[in-house]
Parts: C-alpha cells; sequence; structure tokens
C-alpha cells in the first residue's frame, strides 16, 4: 500500500544563546539591524514553522526585548500575541502590539519593531498566492495588497476570523497524516478569511514594472501607479518605501535609469491620455483633465504629451 508523504515542512529551533537567537530570526525574516538586550527573564527562545510553499503557522518564544527592521517581500503575515508586547511600525505608522488583536505587517515597504517577552503566533501566505485569492473575491486582476496595521479587525470579522484559524491550526500542526488536497482547502479558507477579517486595497492591476526594479523600487513603483490620482510628490513616495529622497533618486538611477518624478510624470500622461481615448468630443475638455491630474500649466502639459506620444492632446480627443 502506497502511504503519500507528508506535504508539510517543518523546522523547529532553540536554545539560550542570545546571538544564536538573534542571527537566526534577523535570517527567517529576511531582517537587518536585530539587536536584543536581556530583561527580568531567564533568556531563552523557541522557533517553530509547520506548512508549505503556500500557507504556514510560525511561533515564537523569546525571552528578551528585540529591536530590528522587516521588509515582509514575497509574503503576507498576521501576527498576534498570547504574552509580551511592544511597538510596530516605529517611527512611522506605530501601533502598539499587546495581547488580544491581532495585526498584520505593514506591507510595501521595511518597518521597525521593539517587542519585549514576547510569545507569539503567525500566519505566513505567499505574496502570489494570496494576491491570487484577492483576485477572485474582488473579480481583479492579480495585484499587490496594502494593508491597513493601523486599523484593527472588527470584532464582527475578528470572531470568525479566530474561529478559522482554530480550525487551519488543528490541520496544519496536528498530528494527524494530512493530504496535499486538505492542505489546500485549508490554505484557501484561512486566506478568504483573512480577506474578509484584515482592511486592506489592491494596488492598481497590470502595473509596468521596469526590467531591473526590484525591494523598494519596485514598491515605489507600484505605489505611484496605485496613487498617482492623488496629489503625492516624490517625498511621499520615498517615505512610503522608507528611504531619504536622495536615497530613492539613487535607487531608481540604479537600477531604472530614470527618476521617480519622471515616472510619476510620466504615469499622469498615460492616465490623461487613457480618458481622452475613452470620451467622446464635447464629453470633456483637455484642459479639465490636465488640471485633474495635476497639470497646472497647460503649455507645458502640451508640450510634454506631445513628447511622449507623437501627438497633441486635442488630437487624441478628437480622434
Amino acid at each position: 500500500m502506497n502511504v503519500e508523504p507528508d506535504p508539510r515542512i517543518r523546522f523547529e529551533t532553540s536554545g539560550a544563546d542570545l546571538e544564536a537567537a538573534i542571527g537566526m530570526y534577523q535570517d527567517a525574516y529576511e531582517g537587518a539591524g536585530f539587536r536584543a538586550s536581556r530583561t527580568e527573564r531567564p533568556f531563552s527562545y523557541r522557533f517553530r514553522v509547520v506548512g508549505d510553499d503556500t500557507m504556514s503557522f510560525r511561533s515564537t518564544r523569546f525571552d528578551a526585548r528585540m529591536e530590528g527592521e522587516i521588509e515582509s517581500r514575497d509574503e503576507y503575515v498576521v501576527m498576534w500575541l498570547a504574552d509580551g508586547g511592544g511597538r510596530v511600525d516605529v517611527g512611522r505608522d506605530e501601533v502598539a502590539f499587546a495581547p488580544g488583536t491581532p495585526m498584520t505587517f505593514p506591507t510595501g515597504r521595511p518597518f521597525a519593531f521593539d517587542l519585549q517577552d514576547v510569545r507569539q503566533s503567525l500566519v505566513q501566505f505567499d505574496r502570489a498566492y494570496l494576491e491570487g485569492i484577492a483576485a477572485e473575491q474582488h473579480g481583479t486582476a492579480p495585484a499587490p495588497l496594502v494593508f491597513d496595521h493601523t486599523q484593527p479587525p472588527r470584532r464582527a470579522d475578528l470572531r470568525g476570523w479566530n474561529a478559522q484559524v482554530q480550525r487551519a491550526a488543528a490541520t496544519v500542526l496536528g498530528s494527524a497524516p494530512v493530504s496535499p488536497l486538505v492542505l489546500a482547502e485549508t490554505a484557501r479558507d484561512t486566506a478568504v478569511a483573512l480577506l474578509r477579517t484584515f482592511p486592506h486595497t489592491a494596488l492598481a492591476p497590470d502595473v509596468a514594472v521596469p526590467q531591473g526594479a526590484t525591494g523598494r523600487v519596485r514598491a515605489a513603483v507600484e505605489y505611484i501607479h496605485a496613487f498617482a490620482h492623488t496629489p503625492i510628490t516624490t517625498t511621499d513616495v520615498a517615505e512610503h518605501v522608507g528611504l531619504s529622497v536622495r536615497g530613492l533618486q539613487q535607487a531608481f538611477q540604479r537600477q531604472v535609469g530614470s527618476a521617480p518624478n519622471a515616472m510619476l510624470r510620466g504615469v499622469r500622461l498615460d492616465r490623461v491620455r487613457d480618458e481622452l481615448r475613452r470620451a467622446a468630443p464635447g464629453e470633456l475638455t483637455v484642459a479639465s483633465v490636465a488640471m485633474r491630474w495635476g497639470f497646472a500649466h497647460l503649455g507645458r502639459f502640451s508640450a510634454a504629451y506631445a513628447t511622449r506620444f507623437g501627438e497633441y492632446p486635442r488630437d487624441t480627443l478628437q480622434r
């Protein structure tokens, strides 16, 4: 009789070496600048992961204070505490983290944390997988998701989330054999519950990310596409991805060979062109569309439009 192999991946480590713990956690969370200091508790730690490439459960016990910076590039994470606490997204959209209410990792940029003596649980989803489930739920193309970690879930939604997590944990963390099909169904149910519970928005789908753009530059490009209709500036983009304006400019030049303000202007010109092409003559004016997308000087706008598209905006509208 053939027995299917267990589809779950397991990893567990523990100890009482503070330096070893720092290195392990920094590697596990792709972090930077991790540092720890002892508290009144005797130091020890335990870290466990069970799941597959789609969804995994993690648990942490860390009897010390830990600070550092995390950038969650390829996954979405929900975390909650049974003990301890501290602050998340320190210096930015800072939130106190304590037992009782789960929280998503800040998305799209690095974030700093300061936690102490925690008993922490987490659910991690592969980025592409959760974006695909979100696209099915919202009836859109897959796109990056931005979760608002500062907004707590509604109580009714939270009850549903907690119930689903308990069911999923019994399956994923249980000792009974689990088939790939059961694991896949559990991941899907938990992903749907996550999307129903935690406030989020989907960035603009079909974003043309320049070849070579990775990490913070990619996040900046996605942010520009998502919020080009608002009065954002290069400063806002830099703050969103955790860089100085100069640092963002240097990263753009290095990875994509252009400036972030040039990309923002180009995206807005593209949006103007889309509106003009969809409209019939008489429905709107070039000036009204240009002003709506932040182009106050119509002469300079027309020249930039003609340079980008080889025709003047009035010609696009008339055609």
